[in-house]
């Protein structure tokens, strides 16, 4: 298995992260496999599939009489998707296990991309496993700068890179490394893709809030990716500010106020075979 520099394994989950996610972003996440015109009866993989959430929505868009599978590297993850059961799942690791060659109509990589060493290859090997037809879309959150705070600018930009260089320092990473996957357009055409459709959809949340949207900002952004982990980064005021607006019992919980406008993007770049040799 090929070295991840984000530290995942085949006995590693975050499974309860990623279904927040989805969870969260369904609304959105629903509207770009629309977009994608699927026709039922095609092979389609899921590279990266997490807790399967998206494999089961793309595989309600191909049909019964297509095929739809999930690829994932984490066991955990996988026992997490089984029972949703309407999809092939398969534990392997998209960045160096083969797939048969022009054996897929369609693959779906969300937010996975960022967690192998070399997009490229990858990329090049997912092709490879696609028919002439082909296409391979990539998804990516958070290329734009993401609010929390509307009402307090200053506060959002200090936590964003205080959350960033806690990231980097925990997986002992560069800043070129993390800020380079942003290129999704260059990782396809590197990979011997031609550019197909590209759409960047706004996650955008105001009061009232859903559960899904609670549940994704307390328990993974505010304590799953913030918490302890930012304050080394941030002023002694900064870091009780941010204490405060994301404590639920206290008075200025952000996500009580009738002010609260969230807004990050999900961007999706499709890449198609005519390009292949």
């Amino acid at each position: 298995m090929t070295a991840r520099p984000l530290g995942d394994a085949a006995n590693r989950s975050y499974a309860d992260k990623l279904e927040a996610f989805d969870r969260f972003a369904e609304p959105e996440i629903r509207a770009a496999v629309e977009r994608l015109g699927i026709t039922p009866g095609n092979r389609i993989l899921d590279a990266g599939c997490g807790v399967g959430l998206v494999t089961s929505w793309l595989a309600e868009a191909n049909g019964p009489s297509g095929v739809t599978m999930g690829m994932d590297l984490s066991r955990p993850h996988l026992l997490a998707a089984g029972p949703r059961r309407a999809t092939h799942l398969a534990q392997a690791d998209i960045a160096s296990d083969p797939l048969r060659p022009a054996s897929l109509d369609l693959i779906w990589c969300c937010n996975t991309v960022n967690h192998v060493h070399d997009p490229v290859g990858t990329l090049g090997r997912l092709r490879r496993a696609l028919r002439p037809s082909g296409r391979l879309i990539l998804a990516q959150s958070g290329l734009l700068p993401e609010m929390y705070f509307a009402w307090d600018a200053g506060l959002d930009e200090r936590v964003r890179p205080a959350c960033h260089a806690a990231y980097r320092d925990k997986y002992g990473l560069e800043e070129d490394t993390t800020s380079g996957v942003r290129r999704l357009v260059g990782f396809l055409h590197e990979a011997g893709l031609s550019l197909g459709p590209t759409k960047t959809y706004v996650i955008e949340r105001t009061q009232p809030l859903a559960d899904a949207d609670r549940r994704y900002f307390q328990d993974v952004v505010f304590q799953g990716y913030w918490g302890d982990k930012v304050q080394p980064y941030l002023s002694d005021g900064d870091w009780r500010r941010l204490t405060a607006l994301c404590d639920p019992a206290s008075g200025d919980y952000c996500l009580d106020r009738p002010d609260f406008h969230h807004l990050q993007t999900l961007t999706v770049v499709e890449g198609r075979t005519d390009r292949a040799s």
